[in-house]
């Protein structure tokens, strides 16, 4: 038998003998980590020798991260793995598929580059029970299923992807400072969230910063804010239905949603330099209303990420805080969770893959990244406490307690529209157009 639970990390690297196995991050057996699971999956695979190929998008720090991770899975296995990444991964993928000369393992973060592949015969099906044990040990674990589940070359519909790292699009950002100075409170409904913003404008303030701007893309938040509306105002299988394109984006669940985001962004008074504002404001440029003093904003809704823009020393959790972007109490739709994330799946019968899939069931495999940086996981076994950071941990917190996720539409849709009439409609939207107006013109646009 391998290396075990109680073997050190030094006597790990000269049995797994890997190319990542010499520097293994955390010592095996310490901290909170759950090393039962990795013992368990130790003793189950012995593949000593093998090697497996791995292609994904990870690049830079991010990739110091996977491997810092694949360290572990090279240890336990004895499996020599190779990751690589490129610039152009989504176009090379398809070309190494095509060539025949795929990896063993791709990770894509997008569903329907993924669905296409399956579709051609490229992919793998995961086996039967995956889809089960996502249901089960992931928040909103049949959405995470779902978003991995597509039509084979045969038509017949499989779970093809194994979804692993997460991104959250449902936050609102404040600051807790400017918040308790003028003695509101987080909301944790729509509908008090709703209030808040009118409350702030009787007290004299501006309660949102939203910008549009982002140079060709200019438009695109605007996508995140209808589609977050939409999980918000109509059951999740009308948001399934909408990205397809069965549900016409003119239908009036679409309208009432692009209507409620204007609720927010078309009301002068609701937003910082007035609705006229929104589009002309570079996305990046628009948080920092928070910051200043006196506050020229209370509240931006903006997925995890934003804080890269943020002032140059700003403390997380002091001088920044975020919120889940609530539901509507009386709607009685849970609590839907908009974001995105990587999906893993295999392109050869390599066993040394199918036991990578395995891997990715295990809690270890998630706590190794999360418990450095930008990593956050649905998998509701893993120890929070491990996150490397409040706000990560409260993050994952969020996908843990969903009852629904779903992947950014626009990404779903067709590229003329998620990526073009869909982003040019909104600043249409906030420029004076109505919601009608330009919903009959993106369903105009949609590829027939």
């Amino acid at each position: 038998m391998k290396s075990g639970f109680y073997v050190s990390a030094a006597a790990l690297a000269m049995v797994a003998g890997g190319a990542f196995a010499q520097d293994l991050k955390f010592p095996v057996g310490e901290g909170g980590f759950n090393w039962a699971s990795y013992t368990a999956f130790d003793e189950a695979n012995n593949l000593d020798g093998q090697s497996l190929t791995i292609f994904g998008p990870w690049r830079g720090e991010d990739q110091v991260l996977v491997e810092s991770m694949l360290a572990y899975f090279e240890a336990a296995t004895g499996v020599d793995v190779s990751y690589s990444s490129s610039e152009g991964y989504e176009q090379q993928i398809v070309i190494d598929a095509e060539a025949g000369s795929p990896p063993d393992i791709a990770v894509l973060p997008q569903p329907g580059l993924i669905a296409d592949l399956a579709a051609k015969g490229f992919i793998k099906p995961l086996p039967a029970e995956t889809a089960a044990w996502l249901a089960e040990n992931y928040g909103a674990g049949e959405s995470w299923a779902a978003l991995g589940t597509y039509a084979g070359a045969d038509g017949t519909e499989a779970l093809f992807a194994f979804p692993y790292k997460a991104d959250v699009k449902s936050l609102v950002w404040y600051s807790p400072d400017t918040f308790a100075d003028a003695g509101y409170e987080v909301p944790t409904t729509m509908e008090e969230l709703k209030a808040l913003t009118e409350q702030i404008v009787a007290d004299g303030g501006t309660p949102w910063c939203i910008g549009l701007g982002s140079g060709g893309a200019t438009g695109w938040p605007a996508t995140d804010w209808v589609e977050d509306l939409l999980l918000r105002t109509q059951p999740a299988d009308v948001y399934d239905r909408w990205t397809t394109n069965e549900i016409a984006f003119n239908d009036p669940a679409i309208v009432a949603a692009i209507e409620e985001f204007g609720w927010f962004a078309k009301t002068d008074a609701h937003v910082a330099g007035g609705a006229s504002a929104v589009a002309a404001t570079d996305f990046r440029d628009s948080p920092k209303g928070l910051f200043a003093s006196p506050p020229q904003c209370y509240m931006h809704r903006q997925a995890s990420f934003i804080p890269s823009f943020f002032p140059e020393g700003t403390e997380l959790g002091v001088d920044a805080d975020f919120f889940y972007f609530p539901a509507y109490a009386e709607k009685d739709l849970g609590s839907p969770v908009l974001g995105g994330g990587t999906l893993a799946f295999m392109m050869t019968d390599n066993p040394a893959a199918a036991a990578f899939i395995a891997w990715l069931q295990t809690p270890i495999a998630h706590e190794l990244w999360m418990a450095q940086s930008g990593f956050v996981t649905p998998f509701k076994g893993v120890n929070a406490d491990l996150y490397g950071s409040d706000a990560l941990r409260k993050q994952g917190e969020i996908l843990a307690n969903a009852t629904t996720f779903r992947f950014d539409g626009s990404d779903l849709m067709p590229g003329a529209v998620g990526a073009g009439s869909f982003w040019t409609g909104m600043v249409d939207f906030v420029g004076g157009k109505s919601a009608q107006e330009v919903a009959d013109a993106i369903q105009a646009s949609w590829p027939q």
